[in-house]
């Protein structure tokens, strides 16, 4: 049974992971002088490398049980990405820098800077000696995963570095000059970022990270397993939390929501041809037993995916006309309803292949994927990606745990608390299975589906690997 109340938050933070365009910032970073020695000693000699422009501030609180009411962060950016039982860890006292990189697109209004590329770096006073890595998901900004990874891993001791991609919002399509171009970019962005961040922390505690982590959902997923399969000499290894999976080949999302978006609404009307419809649906690789969730993305998720991305990726299947109809039926003229990826034309194959992952890691990865996901379901994407890391002889390196009952939105979870658990402890278990991986040498326990909370065990805080 859903909770009403709690559904209706979901569907009021229903831009979670692909339509989001993040409203700007209250003010400009601010913060407190830097003191003689101590907290924040030797702020002004910080310099991020490549930065076009860069704000430094010293703040008694990193968290965001500080930085909402500093403005050094945006709760629009991060606004249904977590449950909303979960609790804020507070005393990290640090520098913050927000910036950006040079770049010509101007899909970020945060700050009033009307710039992309920004960051925000942050640097704890009390350091453990770690940096973690992360991208936006979906297409959010950067500060779309302070609640979800950054306040816990600053309250750990680690620093941490955010990048909004270089483009942002619904429209993240018009940047770049050929198809894919977009989300190539994301790729360049966040390993800008981790060489520069990699230079602000020797700068800040004069020595270098002793690991460096990447981390992200969704699309940040996507890039945690790019990076480590291009840039592994920039990490010690990541977390993956459900990535998106692009594959030249298939499956991708090209290939899965199409037949959803014409299933579904056979599906929904019921009668006759709704058991055939739902049996589309389930081919196409959506769960069974996650019909409960079909309502919700079909309306804020399947469509709008579905048109943005093919837009970036094959502008030419609805001509001059950007991005497609909305919730057009099949056989309206360039549906994206009744698109068929693999008829498309060589030139759109290239620019999936331009983004594609290869499987070929070269850094430790633990992956976490939810079995009740319907945005990016799990049969069509980490169960391939784990098989193609082990067709590429890198299986040692991975650990993967499929979560039963997880989705791809754990505000979810607020609304259907019998049938979904929250992927973020999963995330804190991994986080601290790699640290032991890394520092240790010890594996953490076999691959293998992690089961639904046990009564009286809480889904907020417990997601025991082992």
């Amino acid at each position: 049974m859903s909770r009403p109340g709690a559904l209706r938050r979901a569907v009021a933070a229903a831009a979670a992971f692909v339509a989001l365009a993040a409203a700007p910032a209250a003010a400009e970073p601010r913060g407190g002088p830097a003191t003689p020695d101590g907290h924040c000693a030797g702020l002004s000699r910080l310099k991020v490398p490549g930065a076009e422009l860069q704000a430094p501030s010293c703040l008694d609180e990193l968290t965001t049980a500080g930085t909402v009411a500093s403005g050094h962060t945006d709760q629009a950016d991060w606004a249904g990405l977590t449950p909303a039982g979960l609790s804020v860890p507070s005393g990290v006292p640090g520098v913050q820098i927000d910036g950006y990189f040079p770049d010509s697109s101007t899909t970020n209004a945060h700050h009033g800077w009307n710039h992309d590329a920004q960051f925000v770096i942050r640097l704890p006073d009390h350091w453990n000696g770690g940096l973690v890595i992360t991208g936006s998901p979906g297409v959010r900004a950067q500060y779309a995963n302070d609640r979800a990874i950054g306040d816990w891993v600053l309250s750990r001791g680690y620093a941490f570095a955010a990048t909004d991609k270089g483009n942002t919002g619904t429209a993240f399509h018009r940047d770049g000059r050929t198809p894919g171009d977009a989300i190539a970019e994301w790729n360049v962005r966040v390993t800008q970022l981790a060489r520069a961040a990699r230079a602000v922390v020797a700068q800040r505690y004069r020595r270098p990270p002793s690991r460096t982590l990447a981390t992200g959902m969704s699309n940040g997923g996507y890039l945690v397993r790019w990076q480590l399969e291009n840039h592994p000499e920039l990490y010690d290894g990541g977390v993956d939390w459900e990535g998106t999976l692009w594959r030249e080949q298939g499956p991708n999302l090209l290939t899965f929501l199409p037949p959803a978006l014409a299933a579904y609404p056979r599906y929904a009307a019921g009668g006759a041809g709704a058991e055939r419809a739902r049996q589309e649906m389930i081919a196409a690789g959506f769960p069974a037993g996650s019909e409960f969730l079909w309502p919700f993305h079909h309306r804020y998720y399947w469509d709008l995916t579905q048109r943005i991305y093919r837009e970036e990726l094959d502008p030419g299947y609805d001509g001059a006309q950007e991005a497609g109809t909305p919730f057009c039926a099949p056989g309206t003229p360039a549906c994206d309803a009744d698109y068929a990826y693999g008829l498309r034309p060589r030139s759109v194959h290239d620019a999936v292949a331009k983004i594609a992952l290869t499987g070929r890691i070269g850094k430790p990865l633990i992956t976490l994927h939810g079995t009740l996901d319907v945005l990016l379901p799990i049969s069509q994407d980490s169960d391939v990606y784990a098989r193609m890391v082990a067709d590429a002889g890198r299986g040692r390196l991975l650990r993967y745990y499929r979560v039963e009952g997880g989705t791809h939105v754990d505000s979810l979870s607020d609304a259907f608390p019998d049938r979904l658990r929250p992927l973020l402890p999963c995330h804190r278990s991994a986080m601290t299975a790699l640290e032991t991986w890394l520092g240790r040498g010890v594996p953490p326990p076999a691959g293998r589906t992690l089961p639904f909370p046990a009564p009286g065990e809480n889904p907020l805080t417990s997601c025991p690997l082992a």
